[in-house]
């Protein structure tokens, strides 16, 4: 198996991963009783950012030595942005990706409408605004500034002159950050392929909303590269190998 197909594997499955474990936690239990006539409270908001942080802090380890793993066409859309993948790779990345989402989003659903499983979310744990909380053009803001942020930690951490062994930590933190504080207000995206796999199989006002969670991360990914090239440390890698040669 060649290099480009063990990186669209990991992607894949790096993305269902993180969809069906950091959106299960919401859908299993957000609100749920812990055991069988149990009074405890479930996971509740703090506990589901902490699993979409864990996740990605274990899936960063584990598939980023094969395809960085990104789990996000947001942060392909930085790395591409940012000159540090060529546009097929990237394109590979989102189709792998989506497919991801859409196999977890399959998957959640089967639990919830076969398995006996409640939704505690409601939605098949989906993103969405003009819900009492936060309006559409709240929503896109809020989306835009959370997701900026989280691609900006990554682009920075992952560049040669930072830590690399450390960077996976720095961004599952930033992970769970940004969905405390997003997760009362519109279920928190930062990620259109984990906003569309979910939608896709609750349909309705879920899929009618989606587009808002597929357009404000890319729009917040442009933005981060924006600042990045501003603030950044070292010269990206296709700059660094042309100056190399130039010297040569």
């Amino acid at each position: 198996m060649n290099l480009m197909a063990r990186k669209l594997i990991a992607e894949a499955v790096g993305t269902f991963l993180l969809v069906f474990l950091a959106v299960g936690a919401a859908v299993f239990g957000i609100s749920a009783k812990v055991g069988v006539g149990a009074g405890g409270p479930g996971n509740g908001i703090v506990g589901v950012a902490l699993a979409f942080g864990l996740v990605l802090l274990s899936i960063a380890y584990a598939f980023g030595p094969v395809s960085g793993a990104h789990v996000n066409p947001a942060v392909t859309l930085g790395m591409l942005l940012g000159r540090r993948m060529p546009t097929n790779e990237a394109v590979g990345y989102w189709i792998a990706q989506f497919a991801g989402a859409i196999a977890a989003g399959a998957v959640l659903k089967l639990f919830v409408s076969s398995f006996g499983v409640t939704d505690y979310t409601g939605a098949l744990g989906t993103n969405s605004y003009d819900n009492g909380a936060i309006n559409m053009g709240g929503a896109f803001m809020l989306e835009v500034i959370l997701t900026a942020a989280f691609v900006l930690v990554i682009l920075l951490v992952t560049e040669r002159v930072a830590a690399p062994g450390f960077a996976g930590i720095a961004i599952g933190l930033t992970l769970t950050l940004v969905h405390l504080v997003g997760v009362p207000l519109d279920g928190t995206s930062v990620n259109p392929a984990r906003s569309f796999g979910p939608a896709l199989f609750a349909g309705g006002d879920a899929l009618g909303q989606v587009w808002l969670f597929l357009l404000a991360p890319l729009v917040g990914a442009v933005l981060a590269v924006i600042i990045w090239l501003i603030s950044r440390t070292s010269v990206p890698e296709p700059e660094r190998l042309a100056a190399g040669s130039e010297r040569e």
